[in-house]
């Protein structure tokens, strides 16, 4: 985390926390959703605008973590941007010798490889979960084919719960809200 986020939380450390403004797609996109697109449906299905500010999209992935509850965030300042997911909290690139990298830059160990009903492969490594980038499934295949990687098969809607996220921190904060009568 920045120094200057660490100094803006111990100034300001009750800012509420945000919900449904941020989502990181299948592709290690980030999407800005205003009050229009989340009112127009949930992530992914109402995206929002792309964000393309090479220095916010650095700033964003250095803040970029997870609270105890498995809802990946964005410190801003004092107050955490909860993120919505498409697929899952990582998104990994293939390197040079089957190098894995996360989007947010930091170089990650497989631990396990998963393959979801929808044919979508995934990585479960040290530094969290994530799934493999489209553009890098013919690596990713060739790994599985060198049996390097042994992909054990899963639901899709077993995911999250499976590896411990949470796709839509929106959705489970309205419906905590609901519960308690707000």
């Amino acid at each position: 985390m920045d120094d200057i986020v660490r100094q803006a939380i111990a100034k300001w450390p009750n800012v509420p926390h945000c919900f449904g403004w941020l989502g990181l797609d299948a592709r290690g996109n980030w999407y800005m959703r205003d009050d229009r697109t989340q009112h127009a449906g949930p992530f992914p299905a109402s995206k929002g605008s792309l964000l393309t500010h090479e220095k916010l999209i650095d700033f964003i992935q250095r803040n970029y973590e997870c609270d105890g509850e498995g809802q990946w965030f964005f410190q801003n300042g004092p107050q955490r941007v909860y993120v919505e997911l498409e697929a899952a909290p990582l998104v990994f690139r293939l390197g040079d010798e089957r190098m894995v990298t996360s989007h947010t830059g930091r170089p990650a160990r497989v631990q396990r490889v998963v393959l979801d009903d929808l044919g979508r492969l995934f990585l479960d490594t040290d530094i969290g979960f994530g799934i493999v980038h489209t553009l890098d499934m013919e690596t990713a295949s060739d790994a599985v084919e060198s049996g390097q990687w042994a992909p054990r098969p899963i639901r899709s809607t077993e995911l999250a719960c499976r590896f411990g996220f949470v796709l839509s921190p929106a959705a489970r904060h309205a419906n905590t809200m609901k519960k308690a009568g707000q």
